[in-house]
């Protein structure tokens, strides 16, 4: 489904305490697993090796890392919204960030999203926005918390 259109600072600002939107699926694959490894220097074996992962992990398999289903957050959210009359948007943080289950490989996540509160900082908009990433098949969400962003408008 084709992202919601959002159009300028007026129409962003009436989203207060509503689902923005739910992203399409996407599979965490080994490959990305082991590039997120290579850029972060976390080798850790129940990440990167299937075979020991197979025998000796609780999960049967590898699973992704914690962070690298953290970084696919603005991926998604683009998925979910596109944001119009913006010069720029700049991540500004994290909050209460939960980690309730692991992404296994070749999981399909998504993510859901609820726009909680929004604050202006002197025509700069500060977004807090509740993030569940919801695991295809399982009940539990992989976590859930919440993002900041910072919104420079140009209206």
């Amino acid at each position: 489904m084709p992202p919601r259109i959002i159009d300028g600072l007026a129409e962003f600002q009436t989203l207060v305490g509503q689902e923005i939107g739910v992203s399409d699926y996407m599979t965490i694959t080994q490959e990305q697993i082991d590039k997120f490894a290579d850029a972060t220097l976390d080798h850790q074996w129940i990440h990167v090796d299937p075979e020991r992962a197979k025998t000796e992990s609780p999960f049967g398999t590898t699973i992704a890392h914690g962070y690298l289903t953290l970084s696919v957050l603005p991926h998604l959210w683009y998925q979910i919204a596109d944001v119009r009359k913006v010069k720029l948007l700049v991540n500004y943080g994290l909050e209460d960030f939960k980690f309730n289950q692991p992404v296994k490989v070749n999981d399909q996540v998504r993510i859901r999203v609820f726009m909680d509160a929004q604050t202006n900082l002197r025509g700069i908009i500060k977004t807090r926005m509740k993030v569940t990433m919801e695991i295809f098949g399982n009940p539990k969400p992989a976590y859930v918390g919440y993002i900041l962003f910072l919104y420079h408008f140009t209206d």
